[in-house]
């Protein structure tokens, strides 16, 4: 089993950061927004194109390539080209580190 992987220090995480960490050799874009973490493979499902990046807003992450949006609590596509959700990652914060968890 794949351990929890460390993001970093929850105070340098500021509001509308954006931090990849891998999680069993998957690419994973950790997301701060409205002083929540969310976790979500950084990997738009309409064309195979990294989420880091993209302007996050509203509750969703925004594909640079061709404008899909994600919403970051349920990973599911909120406009198209993308129709399939993106994987979710949960997130934990312990002794001011935040950590995701693998799958």
């Amino acid at each position: 089993m794949t351990e929890r992987v460390r993001v970093g220090h929850e105070a340098a995480l500021i509001e509308g950061s954006q931090t990849e960490v891998q999680v069993g050799g998957v690419g994973v874009v950790v997301v701060r927004y409205e002083g929540q973490f969310y976790a979500l493979r950084n990997n738009c499902t309409h064309k195979d194109y990294p989420l880091l990046g993209g302007d996050v807003g509203a509750g969703r992450i925004t594909c640079e390539k061709h404008g899909a949006k994600f919403e970051l609590s349920t990973g599911k596509p909120k406009t198209l080209p993308a129709v399939k959700p993106v994987k979710l990652y949960r997130t934990e914060v312990d002794g001011g580190e935040v950590y995701v968890l693998p799958l």
